[in-house]
């Protein structure tokens, strides 16, 4: 990630500056207007593992949905259950984050109802080696979703020094 991304992402998931998930939603709901395709029929965040979630408060995929969800006009639905804690990705090679979320998602029970045929838009904060995307991405397909859009505030790209994660 590119500054200011990388502060604002880093600030947001770590320093407890949720306030700022109502613009980067913004932003990302900017991007998804201007983006080809059909148009949503819902937003859903990805889970965060409970222990992450009491450590910080709040999930910051789940706010920047919520924002997303806001600003087109669509609803925000929790579709993903995290089924078990993994080690953090930004800690793991790209080599070994595959691995480490294979099987963290299942569907939510309500899941079939709310997705079958529709198109969602998965929400998280940064894209990496987009394990964790694929992952949930194919629990919300094998759930009925016609079709799934991963949108993301940044997208992690390795080099010299930018951050993994």
């Amino acid at each position: 990630m590119a500054p200011p991304a990388d502060a604002l992402v880093h600030a947001l998931k770590y320093q407890g500056w949720s306030a700022l998930a109502r613009e980067m939603g913004l932003d990302m709901a900017r991007a998804l207007r201007s983006a080809p395709g059909p148009p949503p029929d819902l937003v859903t965040p990805v889970p965060t593992t409970e222990a992450r979630l009491a450590r910080r408060g709040y999930n910051q995929a789940a706010l920047l949905a919520k924002a997303v969800a806001e600003e087109v006009g669509r609803p925000v639905r929790d579709t993903l259950l995290r089924t078990r804690d993994g080690a953090t990705q930004v800690a793991l090679p790209p080599s070994l984050r595959r691995a480490n979320v294979e099987g963290a998602f299942a569907a939510s029970p309500l899941n079939d109802r709310v997705i079958q045929g529709r198109h969602v838009i998965l929400v998280d904060d940064v894209l990496t080696t987009g394990a964790t995307a694929a992952q949930a991405a194919g629990v919300l397909r094998a759930g009925g979703a016609a079709r799934v859009t991963v949108l993301t505030y940044a997208r992690a790209l390795p080099g010299p020094g930018l951050p993994h994660g």
